[in-house]
This record gives structure tokens, C-alpha cells and sequence, in this order.
């Protein structure tokens, strides 16, 4: 019988409501075997609902951690106990047993990476890592990344995560020789701020295809395979696309354009739903960021994902792409 999947029930927006209901969904349709992490009480009354019980297996962890708390707070000396104690840190602690194959969580982006550092552990040589989500294009898909874990990294880091996403492409997107850009305010070289000049300085002397610096029109045009930027300007952009994306389709519809089922169909491409979250890689384990405010389908699909990624070895074969040392 294949591992389950944890999934960090209490994390989210909207708790063991939809977590409860993702993981039953993921079991029933998708065929993903799921643990449920958290408060049991509250798990089975919700697995209750569903007539579930027993069907999804639960593992109790007393807290929980706030969804506003940040990376630092979550795994402070003072929280240390709360965060090992929690249904996010008991999870991380099944990852790295083997108890599990995956952990899928819609929790805090800054715990859920500061707490998978800790109770999982980085993989040899990975100075951070990094969240990276394949985003349709008008010529198939691009690799973001950082699309969220680390806001201020160093250029060092960013000249990993090009690494880390490059891997990603050709594992999942099947790109034999993917091309890699630098995102900044202009293509020329030495355009950007201190630290995107440093990264672009440091990226063509990896084992990589890279293309130079790209804007934020490209992500979309498919310009290159993967966009490499720090997490903070990677989550605004994954922000940006998709309330872009609803906007623009509702102009159009309001024109009469195009058919519901096209918009539709456009729609679904960009849904959290449709990709389920986002993979933190660079760990010694798999994991999969959900959006905070995932409802059960969203859950639902990012087990399915998860499953995938750890059937696949993806951590384990992003970790071989990486430099024998550190980039420094």
C-alpha cells in the first residue's frame, strides 16, 4: 500500500472545514491515501460529516500555528515547543520518519518553510529553499521561482533557486535544456536593483541555459522555461497574474467576445484549484505549499500533486541537478 500524505488539517483560512473535505475528496476521487494532521477532536467531528470516519487517518497535535505568525515567530526559541507540538511541526516530523511521503499544507508560507527547514531539514549543498509553481503560458508553462518562501535572499540563494528551477522543468515539464531569466525592471544587462545585478553576475557561470534578464511581460509570453526572482517579488508577481487573469476575463465576457465555457476553460488554467499549490524544494522531503485560503478542491488537487512529486522522486532528483558546492 502506497504512503499517505499528511495534510496539516488546522492550516488555512478556513481549517479543518475544508482541509477535512480536501482530504476526503483526494481519497475518494483521486485515490490518494491521507493523514490528517491536528486537533482529533475537530478532525473527526468534520470526518463525521462526511461520513468518513476511519476512512482518512488522523494523527492528534494539540496546536496550531496562527496563520499570521511568520517563519521567525514559528520556530523562536520561545515557540520552539508550540512549533514541534503543532499539527504543522507534528507533520514535518512524519515527513522526515517516513511515516508519510508528503506534506501538503495552506498554512503560514513563512511557518510552513521555517518549520520544513527544522522538522525536515535541507538537502546537502541547498543554502534555502525555494517555492516554485509551473504558470500556463502562450507557448505551455514557465517555472516561477521564488514564488513566495524567502523575501530577502541573498544573490547567492537566487542563483540557486535558478538551479532548483531548472530542475524542476525538466522533471516536470519534461524540458530537456531548459532556459532560464533573471527577472528585472529591463532586459539589458546591469539593469535591476543590488540584487539582481549580483545574481546575474553569478547565474552565467552555472550549469544552466540562461537566457539573461526578462520582465514582467515575459513571464506570461513563455519567454523562457524558468523566471527566477526572490520571494517577495515572485509572490507579488503569482498575485499579480491572477487577479490579472479574472479581471481580464471579466471584461471580456461583459464584450460577448467569447463563449462562457472558453472563459472558462482560460479561468481554470490559472485556478489554485487546477494546480493545487506550489512546490518547496530544496528539502530533503516533499512538500507542497497550498494557497492560504484553499477550499477543499484546492486541497483536494495539491494531494494529488503531492502524491505525484513523491512517486516521482522529484526532491531527490532536483537535489542531484544541484552544484557540488554551494554557489557563493
Amino acid at each position: 500500500m502506497p504512503q499517505p500524505v499528511a495534510v496539516d488539517a488546522m492550516g488555512g483560512d478556513h481549517g479543518p472545514a475544508e482541509t477535512v473535505g480536501g482530504a476526503v475528496t483526494a481519497t475518494r476521487e483521486h485515490g490518494v491515501p491521507v493523514v490528517l494532521v491536528g486537533r482529533a477532536g475537530e478532525i473527526r467531528r468534520e470526518l463525521a460529516r462526511h461520513g468518513a470516519v476511519g476512512e482518512v487517518g488522523v494523527v492528534h497535535a494539540e496546536d496550531v500555528v496562527p496563520m499570521a505568525e511568520r517563519g521567525a515567530g514559528a520556530v523562536s526559541t520561545a515557540a520552539s515547543a508550540i512549533s514541534a507540538t503543532s499539527s504543522l511541526g507534528v507533520a514535518c516530523q512524519l515527513v522526515r520518519q517516513g511515516t508519510v511521503s508528503a506534506l501538503v499544507s495552506a498554512g503560514s508560507t513563512g511557518a510552513v518553510v521555517s518549520c520544513a527547514i527544522r522538522g525536515i531539514g535541507r538537502a546537502p549543498n541547498v543554502l534555502r529553499p525555494a517555492l516554485a509553481i509551473a504558470l500556463p503560458t502562450t507557448a505551455g508553462a514557465t517555472v516561477l521561482i521564488d514564488a513566495g518562501a524567502t523575501s530577502d535572499p541573498t544573490p547567492e540563494m537566487v542563483a540557486q533557486f535558478a538551479l532548483l528551477g531548472a530542475s524542476y522543468a525538466r522533471l516536470v515539464l519534461g524540458v530537456a535544456d531548459p532556459s532560464v531569466g533573471l527577472l528585472s525592471i529591463g532586459s539589458e544587462p546591469g539593469k535591476g536593483n543590488r540584487l539582481t545585478r549580483r545574481a546575474g553576475e553569478l547565474l552565467p557561470a552555472l550549469p544552466l541555459r540562461f537566457h539573461g534578464n526578462v520582465e514582467g511581460h515575459d513571464v506570461l509570453a513563455g519567454t523562457t522555461d524558468v523566471v527566477v526572482t526572490d520571494g517577495f517579488t515572485g509572490n507579488v508577481v503569482l498575485k499579480n497574474v491572477e487577479g490579472s487573469v479574472r479581471a481580464t476575463l471579466s471584461l471580456v465576457a461583459r464584450t460577448g467576445a467569447a463563449t462562457p465555457e472558453a472563459l472558462r476553460e482560460v479561468a481554470r488554467r490559472y485556478d489554485p484549484e487546477t494546480h493545487g499549490g506550489a512546490a518547496l524544494l530544496g528539502l530533503t522531503g516533499t512538500v507542497v505549499v497550498a494557497h492560504g485560503a484553499s477550499r477543499a478542491a484546492t486541497i483536494a488537487r495539491a494531494c494529488a500533486v503531492a502524491r505525484d512529486l513523491a512517486d516521482g522522486g522529484v526532491t531527490d532528483r532536483v537535489g542531484d541537478h544541484l552544484a557540488v558546492e554551494p554557489v557563493i
